[in-house]
């Protein structure tokens, strides 16, 4: 079999992701090392063991692996195949160092809601202008990794906090167009981010960006619909260029802008 070695990796404008990095290797290897950040693993194809305070591990496609900072570890391919992974590095600010003693024990989480999940925000970091999405998925991360390392008695279940999530609401709204960070937004109505989404998605039964997002969509239909062009529409809706608009006004309209708006002006010739 040829070795096949494919890598991509970038630095997303979110706070607490260090790099994002996605490979494919069917014969690659790592050696011992260290990183100076936590290392959310994911595996889409394969599996990987790696050996980790001189125990050793796997990583199957079901599981998502935590490897601490600053404690040694290896990885290599499980199967001939090899293997595809998708990581996060993360820094302390969603995870301190009062974790990594229970994350050498237990590194490997077998979680079908944490495994959609992470890759639901892998998905959001791939795309500029979907960072409030991606903060949310974040939020919502580490306090799934913080319950699996710190476990807690189950609490009766709590109500909405209509407070905090009409609060979240009016920011939104107030922001429409330059949009605001989840940190920004929790300091503002002071909560938790992690809180805050929960409470917001139960008071309204949508999340806080796919509200802002939908809100967004909306205001580029009027806008297309009084005859500007998608390319000023998207500055104009608080869009990060016109391919995000594009992608989230198809999801949500159906046809692209471009045709939204010219099956906008057929229609108006007719009925004039």
């Amino acid at each position: 079999m040829v070795a096949r070695q494919e890598v991509s990796a970038w630095r997303p404008p979110v706070a607490g992701v260090v790099e994002v990095f996605h490979a494919h290797f069917t014969e690659h290897r790592y050696p011992m090392h260290v990183h100076d950040a936590w290392t959310l693993l994911i595996v889409d194809s394969g599996a990987v063991r790696y050996d980790l305070n001189r125990h050793e591990h796997g990583t199957p496609r079901d599981t998502v692996s935590l490897l601490p900072p600053q404690v040694p570890h290896n990885g290599s391919p499980a199967t001939a195949q090899g293997f595809r992974k998708r990581v996060l590095y993360l820094d302390l600010s969603h995870l301190d160092e009062s974790f990594i003693g229970p994350a050498v024990d237990g590194p490997d989480l077998c979680d079908p809601v944490l495994r959609r999940r992470v890759g639901q925000l892998h998905t959001a970091l791939a795309h500029r202008g979907d960072e409030l999405e991606a903060q949310s998925r974040l939020a919502l991360i580490g306090e799934r990794l913080r319950a699996h390392l710190r476990p807690r008695v189950a609490a009766a279940p709590r109500t909405p906090d209509r407070g905090v999530a009409h609060g979240l609401r009016d920011l939104l709204d107030a922001r429409l167009l330059q949009g605001l960070s989840l940190d920004e937004a929790a300091r503002l109505v002071h909560a938790h981010p992690a809180h805050l989404v929960r409470a917001f998605s139960s008071a309204f039964g949508i999340a806080p960006h796919q509200y802002l997002t939908a809100r967004r969509v909306d205001r580029a239909r009027r806008l297309l619909l009084e005859g500007q062009p998608p390319g000023t529409v998207a500055a104009a809706a608080g869009f990060y260029d016109q391919s995000h608009l594009t992608r989230h006004f198809k999801r949500l309209v159906g046809v692209a802008p471009g045709h939204y708006a010219r099956t906008a002006r057929a229609t108006a010739a007719r009925v004039r």
